[in-house]
């Protein structure tokens, strides 16, 4: 079985979409209609140069489902299973037709906004965490007081905490001492997938019940979840979960192979996600050649 998984924050790049502009005439007209609902010029900052406003999270995140959405539409792709890492996901819920192409920007773009003001509102950072037990990691940040917890479980070995600033630099000091391989501060704006993004929360549960969701073609594996959902409002609860609860990738692809994917294919920019999914699968080969 084959699924589509599509990337989130973080796989951006200059340039990004132009080739799909310039290749289809359906790809201009939803670009088109993205510069419309966005009620700016997306697409001059996607194709152009400056990547520190691409790296805006009010950018960002519209250009990679945008990117990636007019990608699984030119290739017309049928899915049996999707997910998406953390903004990934509405791109996998219009794949799967849960959603269309106009309502997913629009609450992709609510979500940018609340988030973006809630790190503004309320600091924090992130850092990742390489060769380190998931347990030894979730221990320190449990001993530590104050917001700091895992946001992204992205493949083993490798994890991402989110928190307070000074609690994340700690966090890093401690780890190391611990054996992790490296603990390295993130450049993103604030703390994600953590309670101090609770703001943001309130604020995209507000608009996503404004949203009519339809019963999907495919399975959505979820991040909040990491299991595979149909129910339009159990979707809806698990998106607005996310945003201040770990995305838990690796349980997610492990939860895909058992129930029959054999075949990843990542839609969107960049191949982050391809090798976070190799790393997985050898995982599960070494566990079932070690039994």
């Amino acid at each position: 079985m084959t699924a589509y998984i599509y990337p989130g924050q973080g796989s951006q790049y200059c340039g990004m979409g132009k080739d799909l502009h310039d290749y289809s005439k359906d790809a201009k007209k939803l670009f088109k209609t993205a510069n419309e609902i966005l009620e700016f010029e997306i697409t001059e900052i996607m194709f152009g140069q400056d990547i520190d406003e691409l790296k805006k999270t009010k950018v960002t995140q519209p250009a990679i489902f945008i990117h990636s959405v007019i990608l699984s539409k030119i290739l017309n792709l049928k899915p049996q299973a999707v997910a998406g890492h953390s903004l990934g996901e509405f791109s996998a819920l219009v794949a799967s037709k849960t959603l269309n192409f106009e309502d997913g920007l629009k609450l992709v773009s609510k979500r940018a906004k609340a988030m973006e003001e809630a790190c503004v509102k309320y600091p924090g950072t992130m850092a990742a965490i390489i060769g380190l037990n998931n347990e030894i990691i979730e221990n320190i940040c449990d001993q530590l007081k104050g917001i700091i917890t895992i946001a992204n479980y992205n493949c083993p070995g490798q994890v991402v905490i989110s928190g307070e600033k000074k609690l994340v630099e700690k966090a890093c000091e401690l780890l190391i001492k611990n054996g992790a391989k490296r603990a390295l501060i993130l450049p993103v704006g604030g703390a994600f997938h953590s309670p101090l993004m609770n703001l943001a929360k309130k604020k995209f549960a507000e608009e996503i019940n404004k949203i009519n969701f339809n019963i999907p073609i495919c399975p959505i594996y979820q991040n909040f979840s990491n299991n595979p959902e149909t129910d339009p409002e159990k979707i809806k609860f698990n998106l607005i979960e996310q945003i201040t609860s770990p995305v838990k990738w690796t349980q997610c692809i492990m939860k895909m192979i058992k129930n029959g994917t054999n075949r990843f294919v990542e839609v969107g920019p960049g191949k982050v996600l391809q090798g976070l999914v190799k790393k997985i699968n050898s995982s599960i080969e070494t566990s079932s050649a070690n039994l």
